[in-house]
């Protein structure tokens, strides 16, 4: 994102009234808060990860459920073998690419580094998702449709 994409987004929220706006892309993350006479910007810039992404944190989130309910540790080992792919945006997830066509993927769908699984909607923008690892689709964790966060789990993938 350069300083002029950062400009215009500024005048945007600006003039929309918004009070906050958090924007959070692969290397960087952008806030504009307003309210004042002149709107507040911060950038934070991460340095480029190189493996991250492959290296899923799905064990780490289901810890917590683990500790509260030990009968259910063995769930968590079934898909401990499993990659998680994940919004990497906020918006509206799609599974079509338009209503009148099939989804992008289903349980049983074998899939390749850089295949779309689905779409998601973000400020009137539809941005391709696509995998970052090759596998089959063994479970989707979203509806059609459905509003996702960043980071949320979207597909879980057997890369075997």
């Amino acid at each position: 994102m350069d300083i002029k994409e950062i400009q215009n987004l500024i005048k945007f929220v600006a003039k929309s009234g918004a009070s906050e706006v958090k924007l959070e892309m692969e290397d960087v993350k952008i806030t504009i808060k307003t309210g004042s006479d002149a709107p507040e910007t911060t950038i934070i810039q991460a340095a480029p990860q190189l493996a991250a992404p492959i290296a899923q944190a799905a064990p780490i989130a289901h810890a917590a459920p683990v500790a509260n309910a030990p009968v259910a540790a063995t769930p968590v080992e079934e898909d401990s073998k499993y990659i998680t792919i994940k919004s990497p945006i906020i918006g509206t997830l799609y599974r079509k690419p338009s209503p009148d066509k099939s989804v992008f993927v289903e349980v049983g769908s074998s899939i390749k580094v850089g295949d779309t699984v689905c779409v998601i909607e973000a400020m009137k923008l539809f941005n391709e998702i696509e995998s970052e690892v090759s596998g089959k689709i063994v479970k989707v964790l979203v509806d059609d449709a459905s509003p996702v966060e960043f980071d949320q789990p979207l597909f879980l993938v057997d890369p075997s």
